[in-house]
């Protein structure tokens, strides 16, 4: 028998080692992988992370069961899955509702619509809820359907056809109970309508049945069933898309030949790179990339160095030629996060979207607490103006946000603050200001009666918070002017923070509930002055972080010379926020929450406070 010498086995070993290490080093390179070294700490909301600058958090509907007509005009407390699109000159969203809690029944998908992303119309009924035929057996599970209503689960919402037809879809599902999976392929099928431009709906149609679903008892016809051959066409096109098709999978066949990838991944979002290639993106941080005209993979990766658990990730090339992934970088669906690639693949930074878990007010299945199911607007389904990047998702599966996060995305503030609110042009007054706007504790800008514009900060929510921030660069030694005026000082809470990029405050300032400004001196709280409602108290805060001191002059006055409680290196954020730190949920908390909060739905009185100005200066 010959053998090899011993130098020459070492030497192909080596030889081995160093090909195979080449071909995963190109394989890694050839895949989206996050190479930053920014995690986040799921100890905090905010997960430590420092924002991107500008991003603004708007809530659009807020779950109201004790007052249904500030809600859905139905009192369903389930709200998720929000798809989001521009056409016409108008966002379009909608987002499937339940009454109490996911997979349980009736389930239906309704539709809001705004001209600036801002102000949204109250909901409508897109697709309504559906009735199961008596006596339906779904394969592998007990029973027999029995006055039983369908629930909704879709991946996809829109489809601008290339006649610019707006097609709205969704899917009926089946759970025969609550621990059932309504996207297993057992479900009735998929509908469409179209949205015209005046902003009436076409009939609804099935534009897909499962194979186990009997088309004789469906309620609405196929879509072939059509006479607007403009709508066959559109509905043919979109049949036709593999990449519009991939999204369908969890609801589809099994074995369904229009799905490229029948593997149950999940929640796919895509974009295409320059070379023409598409990245494709899964719940867990699966990927891959495909070559359009040639036989897709068949497995997906986990992307190296993402961290994203079972809620969505969304990715997508922004107006400036880049690229950007939101998600939760947890196991958790808190803190809602980015990165940014310039090539499409290797991401690099990882930047805060919102970092806030409102209390979660109604109790049910499944729900999770948290900001989730991140989409923006797919390839093809309209630009906004602003070419900014707007995006949809809910909170604790409860509400539904929209966030416009500005492009290009900017992750340090260029210069101090110096913004004088009636000096800045209209509609621009807060583009470098971070805002956290629920419904009923809108952030906003606002010329009041003595014709001065304000940022106004109000808040009539038990339950929740206004939030409005202005990222500065670091500073060691910090002199912040602003002034406050209070509408009441009997009720309401407003905290002035100065924090550290990760969000960790060095010195706060409380205007409380009865009538005290308070500086925070460690564990104690420290009196320093009474307020009076509709007062202005014009404020200069002198900070140094070297040695934690502070000092704060009102109206001329110095009321507090004293130390910051907590120790941070720089200054990098002023917060203004109608509300004490919140910390509830934590990563022990039960996952389920099986409770309501008392008279969630019904608003306290509401609180108010103007600031006028607020400037910033390194010493």
């Amino acid at each position: 028998m010959n053998r090899v010498p011993r130098n020459y086995k070492t030497a192909l070993a080596a030889f081995v080692v160093v090909l195979t290490a080449g071909v995963s080093s190109a394989i890694a390179q050839d895949t989206v992988r996050y190479t930053g070294t920014t995690l986040s700490n799921v100890d905090y909301h905010h997960g430590q992370l420092s924002p991107a600058m500008g991003v603004h958090n708007i809530q659009i509907l807020r779950a109201n069961r004790e007052q249904p007509d500030e809600s859905n005009g139905n009192g369903w407390t389930y709200n998720h899955a929000p798809m989001i699109a521009y056409w016409n000159n108008t966002f379009y969203l909608h987002y499937l509702s339940n009454p109490v809690g996911e997979h349980v029944p009736p389930g239906q998908t309704l539709l809001k619509t705004s001209k600036d992303g801002y102000s949204w119309t109250k909901p409508v009924i897109l697709f309504p809820p559906y009735k199961v035929p008596d006596g339906f057996k779904k394969e592998g599970r007990e029973g027999v359907s029995k006055n039983l209503m369908a629930v909704m689960h879709q991946r996809m919402g829109f489809f601008v056809s290339k006649k610019q037809r707006l097609l709205t879809l969704a899917y009926y599902g089946v759970a025969m109970d609550a621990k059932d999976d309504p996207n297993d392929g057992k479900g009735i099928g998929r509908a469409v309508r179209e949205i015209h431009k005046d902003g009436s709906f076409g009939p609804i149609y099935f534009i897909r049945n499962n194979s186990s679903w009997d088309q004789k008892k469906s309620t609405y016809p196929f879509y072939t069933k059509s006479k607007d051959k403009g709508f066959v066409a559109a509905c043919n096109e979109l049949l036709a898309n593999p990449l519009m098709m991939q999204q369908w999978v969890e609801e589809a066949d099994r074995n369904d030949a229009l799905i490229p990838i029948k593997k149950a991944y999940k929640a796919f979002s895509y974009y295409h790179l320059p070379d023409g290639r598409v990245v494709g993106l899964w719940k867990h941080a699966l990927t891959t990339t495909i070559t359009e005209g040639k036989p897709w993979p068949q497995s997906a990766s986990r992307a190296p160095g993402f961290v994203n658990s079972n809620a969505k990730i969304w990715g997508q090339r922004t107006s400036d030629g880049k690229y950007a992934t939101v998600y939760n970088p947890s196991e958790y669906r808190w803190p809602l996060a980015l990165s940014v690639s310039t090539n499409g693949l290797e991401y690099t930074n990882l930047l805060l979207v919102n970092g806030e878990v409102s209390p979660m007010r109604y109790g049910g299945n499944y729900k999770s607490y948290g900001p989730q199911y991140i989409r923006g607007i797919l390839e093809g389904n309209g630009v906004p103006p602003d070419h900014n990047m707007w995006l949809a998702y809910s909170m604790n599966k409860e509400d539904i946000w929209v966030c416009k996060i500005p492009v290009p995305i900017v992750d340090k503030a260029p210069q101090q603050a110096n913004d004088i609110f009636n000096n800045l042009p209209d509609q621009k007054e807060l583009v470098l200001w971070n805002t956290f706007s629920p419904l009923w504790a809108p952030v906003q800008v606002q010329k009041e009666a003595d014709g001065v514009k304000y940022l106004l900060l109000k808040d009539k929510d038990p339950y929740d918070y206004a939030k409005a921030e202005r990222m500065i660069p670091a500073t060691k030694k910090l002199l912040a002017e602003f002034d406050i005026t209070a509408g009441q000082n009997s009720y309401g809470r407003l905290d002035v923070e100065f924090q550290d990029k990760k969000g960790t405050p060095f010195a706060r300032l409380t205007f409380d509930s009865t009538g005290q400004a308070i500086f925070k001196a460690g564990a104690r709280d420290k009196g320093i002055m009474k307020y009076e409602a509709g007062k202005k108290y014009t404020f200069q805060v002198t900070l140094n972080t070297e040695n934690r001191a502070c000092t704060i002059n009102v109206n001329g006055k110095d009321v507090v010379n004293g130390i910051a409680f907590s120790p941070v290196a720089v200054i990098e954020r002023v917060v203004f926020r109608t509300g004490g730190v919140r910390r509830f949920p934590d990563i022990d908390t039960p996952a389920d929450q099986t409770y309501d909060l008392p008279q969630a739905g019904i608003p306290v009185t509401e609180a108010k406070y103007q600031i006028s100005f607020l400037k910033t200066k390194a010493l």
